[in-house]
């Protein structure tokens, strides 16, 4: 009978294994005993091998039971594959194990369990006398746990010393850390041109490294200990020599065991394409996943940003790209989904036949990136709408996914993008903040907007006719980030002279804001109390503040612990990424070849006049429109704090 490949002709040891050792610990066996013995150790061992597993899996709550695919820890030698006959022991006492939350040793233990013994010698009517300690040679490098030291994942930060690094990235992941999402062994590494040690990096990035208000329990014990699976790698002037020094020093940090590894591509544009080939030639692991990070602008034409897709294709999997926006990773964007379809309430509503019009708003009060994201001839066009603003206007109209597999997801957003006419320039205003520096210079030499608005439409049987107004722009009054989904009124509304004004401006309306509170407001029309019949406009509203007393987590924790869990649907595909820049690339085209001067507007203020001229085209009331009217009537003040655009 072909049992475990053993008996007749043992496997060669590993290097490691001492003939002298095994001797002492097992005593001669011959005979039929030997092969049920072999038979029976090799079960042990398997079963110890699973468990071992599952105690892994218990320890690190951050590896999803899928990823053990590709991590290849439940491989086992040839030389212990069990044959049908112990199959069915196999998966019936590895279950049982399993569901006790048994642990094993580091080795192959010299004897199992009696009542086990027992049990499958009576199933298999095998002779007791057959069941004692067998003849087995082990497999030290199989059974034996890593050491303490050994990472199961490594996350590279390249350009570690940037601010975007040290301000954004190490702080998420010090969180995640702290929050028990990351293995507690995980090595973080550092790597840069600059020449530092692994103390200099560590110093640098412990300065901005702080415990939420909800993390405050153990946190410098914490903080300590991320420090210490800190390291940092002097890349040098050569990206290929660079990496070939990171991964032999995440080879050393993983020791023996199967890792995978995260690298976070924060480098400038012109620097992308050397790293990531480099990274991808001298870098990646061969025993586990590897997946890379990548910021946004995602090119500067369609053009340079199809060449830049084409050389990540030729080196990397669609799959291990993550193109990462972090302003895709607000509550704002998740509730986007879960509110339309967990909702019987809205999701009928979701079409041309109730929906108006929708407004997306980003606006940004501070200015101080200017000179670095704008004047450096990338603009807010290419920052901001080609990625964020059409992520969202894509994630809100799109139809229901098969699943919310990140695949089905973004199947469905690329249609979206695929779906939105061609923009008008007669349909768009562009903004630049006006200069108050000494550097005037610097404005009338440059055409590079500051503020973008437009208004799009998607051309297919849901949305056709229905206006989408984006509105972004920097330098603004106040930071803002919501989406305004007006709906149609009431045809025929019997309580149209009861309201006193513009009832086409008291229609009901649902927003959902990210700043500068968090909250969901739904507007509706109500009786005013009190004696006669005149009705108002008034405001149901979520507060997130009110309701829930949690800190909110920052963007980048949220994406970094999709990326590590391979959730995709926030991240741009290579085909969005195209579809995106099909949409802008006419629009900045014939900017270019006009040369359209943008609108100059204070800093501090609502922007470009223009922009409301463009919404009152489309029939879109601007926010606090009604308010404004309804004091206007009643001769009172109009509080513009409370209702800015």
């Amino acid at each position: 009978m072909a049992g475990l490949a053993v008996s007749a002709s043992p496997a060669p040891a590993p290097a490691s294994f001492r003939p002298a050792a095994a001797a002492s610990r097992f005593g001669p066996v011959a005979g039929p005993a030997a092969n049920f013995r072999t038979r029976v150790c090799g079960l042990r061992c398997l079963i110890a091998a699973k468990l071992k597993f599952r105690k892994t899996l218990k320890r690190h709550g951050w590896q999803l039971r899928k990823n053990l695919e590709v991590r290849a820890n439940d491989k086992v030698p040839d030389w212990l594959e069990a044959t049908p006959l112990t199959e069915n022991i196999m998966s019936r006492d590895v279950q049982l194990a399993y569901d006790s939350g048994g642990e094993t040793s580091n080795t192959c233990p010299d004897t199992l369990d009696s009542s086990v013994i027992e049990q499958s010698s009576m199933h298999h009517k095998l002779n007791p006398s057959e069941t004692h300690p067998p003849v087995l040679k082990e497999d030290p490098v199989l059974f034996d746990d890593p050491p303490e030291s050994a990472a199961p994942l490594c996350i590279a930060v390249i350009g570690a010393t940037g601010e975007l690094a040290k301000n954004k990235v190490f702080p998420a992941l010090f969180a995640l850390y702290y929050s028990g999402f990351l293995p507690q062994n995980v090595g973080i590494f550092g790597y840069s041109r600059k020449t530092l040690t692994d103390e200099d990096l560590r110093s640098m990035i412990e300065a901005n490294l702080t415990c939420r208000v909800d993390h405050h329990e153990n946190c410098d014990e914490k903080l300590n200990e991320f420090l210490k699976r800190t390291y940092y790698i002097d890349a040098g002037y050569d990206n290929k020599d660079g990496m070939v020094k990171l991964n032999s020093r995440m080879s050393q940090i993983e020791g023996n065991c199967a890792a995978n590894r995260i690298f976070y591509l924060a480098v400038p544009q012109e620097a992308l394409l050397d790293v990531a080939l480099s990274l991808a030639d001298s870098a990646q692991t061969m025993q586990g996943w590897n997946r890379i990070i990548i910021e946004k602008p995602f090119g500067f034409t369609g053009l340079s940003s199809h060449r830049v897709t084409q050389s990540l294709l030729s080196r990397f999997e669609e799959e291990q790209i993550y193109r990462i926006d972090h302003l895709l990773g607000k509550d704002l964007i998740e509730n986007l989904t879960v509110l339309r379809f967990s909702n019987l309430v809205f999701e009928p509503l979701w079409s041309r036949t109730y929906i108006r019009n929708v407004q997306v708003i980003f606006s940004e009060e501070t200015a101080a990136e200017i000179q670095g994201r704008y004047f450096g001839n990338y603009g807010i066009i290419r920052d901001i709408v080609h990625s964020h603003i059409l992520q969202t206007i894509a994630l809100f109209a799109m139809e229901p996914p098969v699943s919310l597999d990140g695949e089905d997801i973004r199947d469905e957003k690329v249609k979206v993008l695929r779906s939105i006419r061609q923009v008008n320039l007669e349909d768009v205003v562009l903004g630049q903040l006006k200069d108050t520096s000494v550097k005037v210079d610097r404005y009338t030499k440059s055409l590079t907007p500051t503020y973008f608005a437009a208004a799009m439409y998607i051309d297919n049987s849901r949305w056709d006719g229905v206006p989408f107004l984006i509105k972004t722009g920097i330098g603004l009054m106040e930071n803002r980030a919501e989406i305004r989904i007006q709906f149609r009124h009431v045809p025929g509304n019997i309580y149209r002279e009861r309201f006193g004004h513009d009832i086409d401006l008291d229609t009901n309306e649902l927003i959902l804001r990210d700043q500068p509170e968090e909250a969901i407001l739904l507007k509706v029309n109500n009786k005013v109390p009190g004696l006669g019949l005149q009705l108002d406009a008034s405001e149901l509203n979520l507060l997130y503040r009110d309701r829930y007393n949690v800190e909110l987590p920052d963007s980048y924790e949220h994406l970094l612990l999709d990326v590590l869990d391979g959730d995709s649907h926030l991240f741009m595909r290579s085909d969005e990424v195209a579809a995106a820049w099909n949409v802008l690339t006419p629009l900045i085209h014939e900017i270019d070849q006009n040369r359209i001067a943008p609108e100059l507007y204070e800093a501090g203020g609502r922007g470009p006049v223009n922009a409301y001229y463009l919404a009152a085209k489309h029939g879109i009331a601007p926010p606090g429109a009604a308010e404004a009217e309804k004091c206007i009537l009643h001769g009172k003040e109009f509080d513009t704090a409370s209702n800015r655009d």
